[in-house]
Protein backbone atom coordinates (compact mmCIF):
# COMPACT_ATOMS: atom_id res chain seq x y z
CA UNK A 1 0.00 0.00 0.00
CA UNK A 2 1.07 3.53 -0.83
CA UNK A 3 -1.36 5.63 1.43
CA UNK A 4 -1.19 9.50 1.06
CA UNK A 5 -1.84 11.36 4.37
CA UNK A 6 -3.49 15.53 3.94
CA UNK A 7 -3.71 17.26 6.66
CA UNK A 8 -5.35 20.60 6.45
CA UNK A 9 -3.10 22.85 8.53
CA UNK A 10 -5.04 26.25 10.43
CA UNK A 11 -3.93 27.56 13.66
CA UNK A 12 -2.08 24.47 15.13
CA UNK A 13 1.20 24.86 15.52
CA UNK A 14 1.29 22.77 19.09
CA UNK A 15 -0.46 19.87 17.58
CA UNK A 16 0.64 19.17 14.13
CA UNK A 17 4.24 17.94 15.14
CA UNK A 18 2.30 15.36 17.04
CA UNK A 19 -0.32 14.38 14.30
CA UNK A 20 2.76 14.17 11.49
CA UNK A 21 4.74 11.66 13.56
CA UNK A 22 1.55 9.63 14.27
CA UNK A 23 1.31 8.93 10.38
CA UNK A 24 5.06 8.88 9.50
CA UNK A 25 4.78 5.00 12.30
CA UNK A 26 3.48 3.57 9.21
CA UNK A 27 5.70 1.95 6.59
CA UNK A 28 2.56 2.01 4.45
CA UNK A 29 2.48 5.85 4.58
CA UNK A 30 4.13 7.02 1.39
CA UNK A 31 3.83 10.61 2.16
CA UNK A 32 2.23 13.19 4.08
CA UNK A 33 0.60 16.19 2.51
CA UNK A 34 0.59 19.32 4.60
CA UNK A 35 -1.69 22.09 3.46
CA UNK A 36 -0.97 24.92 5.37
CA UNK A 37 -4.01 27.60 5.07
CA UNK A 38 -2.67 31.05 6.22
CA UNK A 39 -2.58 30.52 9.95
CA UNK A 40 -2.46 33.65 11.94
CA UNK A 41 -0.32 31.01 14.82
CA UNK A 42 3.62 29.90 13.74
CA UNK A 43 2.14 26.76 11.70
CA UNK A 44 4.04 27.69 8.80
CA UNK A 45 7.13 28.08 10.41
CA UNK A 46 6.68 24.36 12.24
CA UNK A 47 5.56 22.89 8.63
CA UNK A 48 8.73 24.17 7.11
CA UNK A 49 10.82 22.12 9.87
CA UNK A 50 8.64 18.73 9.48
CA UNK A 51 9.10 18.86 5.47
CA UNK A 52 12.88 19.66 6.17
CA UNK A 53 13.46 17.13 8.80
CA UNK A 54 11.22 14.65 6.90
CA UNK A 55 11.41 13.41 3.69
CA UNK A 56 7.58 11.36 3.58
CA UNK A 57 6.55 15.47 4.27
CA UNK A 58 5.23 17.60 1.47
CA UNK A 59 3.99 21.11 2.11
CA UNK A 60 1.57 22.78 -0.11
CA UNK A 61 -0.36 26.66 0.15
CA UNK A 62 -2.96 27.72 -1.66
CA UNK A 63 -1.22 29.29 -4.72
CA UNK A 64 -2.16 33.12 -3.37
CA UNK A 65 -1.14 32.08 0.03
CA UNK A 66 -4.41 33.19 1.51
CA UNK A 67 -6.69 31.12 3.70
CA UNK A 68 -9.60 29.03 1.85
CA UNK A 69 -10.58 26.87 4.82
CA UNK A 70 -10.54 22.88 5.28
CA UNK A 71 -12.12 21.71 2.19
CA UNK A 72 -10.36 23.54 -0.31
CA UNK A 73 -7.25 22.28 1.85
CA UNK A 74 -8.35 19.22 1.77
CA UNK A 75 -8.82 19.63 -2.14
CA UNK A 76 -5.68 20.81 -3.12
CA UNK A 77 -4.16 17.95 -1.14
CA UNK A 78 -6.12 15.17 -3.16
CA UNK A 79 -4.88 17.08 -6.17
CA UNK A 80 -1.63 16.47 -5.04
CA UNK A 81 -1.25 13.23 -3.95
CA UNK A 82 0.41 10.60 -5.46
CA UNK A 83 -0.11 7.76 -3.37
CA UNK A 84 -2.71 4.45 -4.58
CA UNK A 85 -4.85 5.58 -1.38
CA UNK A 86 -5.94 8.37 0.30
CA UNK A 87 -6.34 9.32 4.39
CA UNK A 88 -7.42 12.53 6.33
CA UNK A 89 -6.17 13.60 9.30
CA UNK A 90 -6.31 16.56 11.27
CA UNK A 91 -3.85 19.10 12.64
CA UNK A 92 -4.93 18.50 15.68
CA UNK A 93 -5.72 15.06 15.69
CA UNK A 94 -3.64 11.85 15.73
CA UNK A 95 -3.47 8.23 14.55
CA UNK A 96 -2.90 5.20 16.57
CA UNK A 97 -0.73 1.83 15.68
CA UNK A 98 -3.73 0.13 14.75
CA UNK A 99 -4.57 2.87 12.08
CA UNK A 100 -4.30 0.53 9.10
CA UNK A 101 -4.78 -2.95 10.27
CA UNK A 102 -7.88 -3.61 9.01
CA UNK A 103 -7.09 -1.55 5.71
CA UNK A 104 -3.96 -3.93 4.85
CA UNK A 105 -6.62 -7.01 4.70
CA UNK A 106 -9.41 -5.25 3.08
CA UNK A 107 -7.69 -3.56 0.56
CA UNK A 108 -6.54 -6.58 -1.01
CA UNK A 109 -9.91 -7.25 -2.68
CA UNK A 110 -10.78 -4.64 -5.91
CA UNK A 111 -14.20 -4.51 -4.67
CA UNK A 112 -13.43 -2.48 -1.61
CA UNK A 113 -13.27 1.45 -2.54
CA UNK A 114 -13.32 2.65 0.93
CA UNK A 115 -12.65 1.43 4.48
CA UNK A 116 -13.96 3.35 7.60
CA UNK A 117 -13.60 2.80 11.49
CA UNK A 118 -14.16 4.27 15.08
CA UNK A 119 -12.33 7.13 16.32
CA UNK A 120 -11.17 7.69 19.99
CA UNK A 121 -11.26 11.26 21.80
CA UNK A 122 -7.97 13.29 23.98
CA UNK A 123 -8.52 16.27 26.08
CA UNK A 124 -5.49 18.37 25.30
CA UNK A 125 -6.26 20.24 28.93
CA UNK A 126 -8.45 20.30 32.27
CA UNK A 127 -10.09 23.48 30.84
CA UNK A 128 -10.96 21.83 27.70
CA UNK A 129 -12.55 18.48 29.37
CA UNK A 130 -14.29 20.69 31.82
CA UNK A 131 -15.81 22.73 28.71
CA UNK A 132 -16.63 19.68 26.65
CA UNK A 133 -16.73 16.44 28.05
CA UNK A 134 -20.52 16.59 28.53
CA UNK A 135 -20.19 16.77 24.51
CA UNK A 136 -17.72 13.95 23.65
CA UNK A 137 -17.21 11.97 27.03
CA UNK A 138 -14.90 9.23 27.07
CA UNK A 139 -17.40 7.62 24.00
CA UNK A 140 -15.83 6.33 20.73
CA UNK A 141 -17.17 7.76 17.45
CA UNK A 142 -18.28 4.49 15.70
CA UNK A 143 -20.87 2.78 13.45
CA UNK A 144 -22.52 0.36 15.61
CA UNK A 145 -22.30 -2.39 13.88
CA UNK A 146 -21.13 -3.41 10.29
CA UNK A 147 -22.80 -2.99 7.12
CA UNK A 148 -22.84 -4.06 3.81
CA UNK A 149 -21.87 -1.01 1.57
CA UNK A 150 -25.19 -0.40 0.34
CA UNK A 151 -26.52 0.31 3.73
CA UNK A 152 -24.05 3.18 4.29
CA UNK A 153 -25.63 6.10 2.90
CA UNK A 154 -29.19 5.23 3.60
CA UNK A 155 -27.33 4.86 6.95
CA UNK A 156 -25.95 8.08 7.38
CA UNK A 157 -29.38 9.60 6.59
CA UNK A 158 -30.96 7.61 9.64
CA UNK A 159 -32.78 5.44 7.51
CA UNK A 160 -31.70 2.69 9.07
CA UNK A 161 -32.52 2.95 12.39
CA UNK A 162 -29.52 3.70 14.61
CA UNK A 163 -26.31 3.78 12.55
CA UNK A 164 -23.77 5.03 14.32
CA UNK A 165 -21.50 8.07 12.77
CA UNK A 166 -17.57 7.30 10.85
CA UNK A 167 -15.03 10.56 11.37
CA UNK A 168 -13.34 11.59 8.42
CA UNK A 169 -9.69 10.77 10.15
CA UNK A 170 -10.83 6.98 10.32
CA UNK A 171 -11.71 7.26 6.15
CA UNK A 172 -9.11 5.73 3.57
CA UNK A 173 -9.73 5.84 0.23
CA UNK A 174 -8.75 4.08 -3.10
CA UNK A 175 -7.41 6.98 -5.06
CA UNK A 176 -8.61 5.50 -8.27
CA UNK A 177 -12.35 5.38 -6.53
CA UNK A 178 -12.73 9.34 -6.88
CA UNK A 179 -13.05 9.49 -10.34
CA UNK A 180 -16.75 8.59 -9.53
CA UNK A 181 -17.13 11.90 -7.71
CA UNK A 182 -17.55 15.01 -9.71
CA UNK A 183 -16.47 17.23 -6.94
CA UNK A 184 -14.68 16.45 -3.51
CA UNK A 185 -14.92 18.75 -0.73
CA UNK A 186 -17.32 22.07 -1.02
CA UNK A 187 -15.20 24.82 -0.39
CA UNK A 188 -18.27 27.50 0.03
CA UNK A 189 -18.90 25.48 3.39
CA UNK A 190 -17.45 26.98 6.31
CA UNK A 191 -18.24 24.00 8.31
CA UNK A 192 -19.49 20.16 8.10
CA UNK A 193 -18.05 20.05 4.83
CA UNK A 194 -16.38 16.46 5.67
CA UNK A 195 -19.90 15.10 6.79
CA UNK A 196 -21.35 16.34 3.38
CA UNK A 197 -18.75 14.73 1.38
CA UNK A 198 -19.07 11.80 3.42
CA UNK A 199 -22.85 11.54 2.32
CA UNK A 200 -22.22 11.81 -0.95
CA UNK A 201 -18.75 9.67 -0.95
CA UNK A 202 -20.46 6.85 0.33
CA UNK A 203 -23.43 6.79 -2.27
CA UNK A 204 -20.47 6.67 -5.14
CA UNK A 205 -18.24 4.40 -3.00
CA UNK A 206 -18.53 1.27 -1.89
CA UNK A 207 -17.66 1.58 1.62
CA UNK A 208 -16.31 -1.20 4.38
CA UNK A 209 -16.34 -1.41 8.16
CA UNK A 210 -12.62 -1.73 9.49
CA UNK A 211 -12.02 -1.30 13.20
CA UNK A 212 -15.33 -0.25 14.84
CA UNK A 213 -14.87 -1.80 18.64
CA UNK A 214 -11.69 0.56 19.45
CA UNK A 215 -10.38 3.76 17.93
CA UNK A 216 -7.77 4.01 15.21
CA UNK A 217 -7.19 7.60 15.51
CA UNK A 218 -7.98 10.59 18.18
CA UNK A 219 -9.94 13.42 18.08
CA UNK A 220 -7.91 16.54 20.06
CA UNK A 221 -10.31 18.74 21.69
CA UNK A 222 -9.11 21.93 22.76
CA UNK A 223 -10.67 25.28 23.41
CA UNK A 224 -9.89 26.22 19.94
CA UNK A 225 -11.41 23.98 18.27
CA UNK A 226 -14.04 25.22 15.28
CA UNK A 227 -16.43 22.02 15.28
CA UNK A 228 -16.15 21.38 19.07
CA UNK A 229 -17.82 25.16 19.02
CA UNK A 230 -20.66 23.78 16.90
CA UNK A 231 -20.91 20.28 18.81
CA UNK A 232 -20.83 22.01 22.09
CA UNK A 233 -23.70 24.34 21.02
CA UNK A 234 -21.58 27.76 21.21
CA UNK A 235 -22.33 28.10 17.70
CA UNK A 236 -25.60 27.25 17.58
CA UNK A 237 -26.11 23.57 15.70
CA UNK A 238 -29.84 24.49 14.57
CA UNK A 239 -28.06 27.09 12.44
CA UNK A 240 -24.75 25.07 10.62
CA UNK A 241 -27.32 21.96 9.95
CA UNK A 242 -29.55 24.42 8.06
CA UNK A 243 -26.51 25.15 5.66
CA UNK A 244 -25.52 21.57 5.95
CA UNK A 245 -28.78 19.93 4.65
CA UNK A 246 -29.49 22.63 2.09
CA UNK A 247 -26.54 21.96 0.30
CA UNK A 248 -27.40 18.06 0.88
CA UNK A 249 -30.96 18.52 -0.75
CA UNK A 250 -29.39 20.92 -3.73
CA UNK A 251 -27.46 18.19 -4.51
CA UNK A 252 -29.90 14.96 -3.98
CA UNK A 253 -32.39 17.83 -6.53
CA UNK A 254 -29.88 17.61 -9.24
CA UNK A 255 -28.39 13.66 -8.74
CA UNK A 256 -31.10 11.61 -10.89
CA UNK A 257 -29.58 8.23 -9.91
CA UNK A 258 -30.71 9.24 -6.44
CA UNK A 259 -34.16 6.88 -5.99
CA UNK A 260 -37.06 8.92 -5.61
CA UNK A 261 -38.02 7.89 -1.62
CA UNK A 262 -34.26 8.96 -0.73
CA UNK A 263 -34.66 12.66 -1.92
CA UNK A 264 -38.32 12.82 -0.18
CA UNK A 265 -36.42 12.16 3.03
CA UNK A 266 -33.81 14.35 2.56
CA UNK A 267 -36.08 17.25 1.69
CA UNK A 268 -37.85 16.37 4.78
CA UNK A 269 -35.18 16.65 7.16
CA UNK A 270 -33.64 19.77 5.56
CA UNK A 271 -37.42 21.13 5.91
CA UNK A 272 -37.64 20.15 9.80
CA UNK A 273 -34.07 22.03 10.49
CA UNK A 274 -35.23 25.12 8.38
CA UNK A 275 -38.64 25.69 9.95
CA UNK A 276 -36.90 25.29 13.42
CA UNK A 277 -34.44 27.78 12.77
CA UNK A 278 -36.55 30.48 11.18
CA UNK A 279 -37.84 33.50 13.10
CA UNK A 280 -41.23 32.79 14.87
CA UNK A 281 -43.67 34.55 12.71
CA UNK A 282 -42.01 32.41 9.16
CA UNK A 283 -41.79 29.38 11.25
CA UNK A 284 -45.18 29.52 11.84
CA UNK A 285 -46.37 29.99 8.77
CA UNK A 286 -43.87 27.20 7.38
CA UNK A 287 -45.81 25.08 9.58
CA UNK A 288 -49.07 25.93 8.26
CA UNK A 289 -47.92 25.53 4.94
CA UNK A 290 -46.23 21.94 5.44
CA UNK A 291 -49.32 20.85 7.43
CA UNK A 292 -51.42 21.21 4.15
CA UNK A 293 -49.00 19.94 1.78
CA UNK A 294 -45.98 18.15 3.66
CA UNK A 295 -47.19 16.91 6.76
CA UNK A 296 -44.49 14.42 6.89
CA UNK A 297 -41.94 17.04 7.10
CA UNK A 298 -43.71 18.40 10.89
CA UNK A 299 -44.06 15.17 11.69
CA UNK A 300 -40.28 13.92 10.80
CA UNK A 301 -39.29 17.13 12.54
CA UNK A 302 -40.76 16.50 15.85
CA UNK A 303 -39.19 13.39 16.32
CA UNK A 304 -36.06 15.78 16.39
CA UNK A 305 -35.03 17.07 19.63
CA UNK A 306 -33.20 20.03 18.05
CA UNK A 307 -37.02 20.89 16.09
CA UNK A 308 -38.92 20.30 19.25
CA UNK A 309 -36.34 22.37 21.35
CA UNK A 310 -36.29 25.58 18.60
CA UNK A 311 -40.02 25.21 18.14
CA UNK A 312 -41.33 28.05 20.47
Amino acid sequence: MKISIIVPVYNAEKFVSQAVESALQFEEVYEVILVEDKSPDNALLVCQELAEKHSRVKLYQHPDKANHGAGASRNLGIQNATGDFIAFLDADDYYLPNRFDAEKELFKNEAVEGVYGAIGVHYYSEKAKEQYYRVFGDRLTTVYKKHEPKDVFPGQLNMRGTFGLFSIDALTIRKSALKKMEFFFKTHLKLHQDTEFLFRLSYYLNLYPGVLDKAVAIRGVHENNRITKVDSGEVKPATTRVVLWKEVNHWAEHEATLPKEIKVHIKRVYRSFEIANAPLLRKWGMITKYLFTDYRSIRSGLYNINFRKDLF
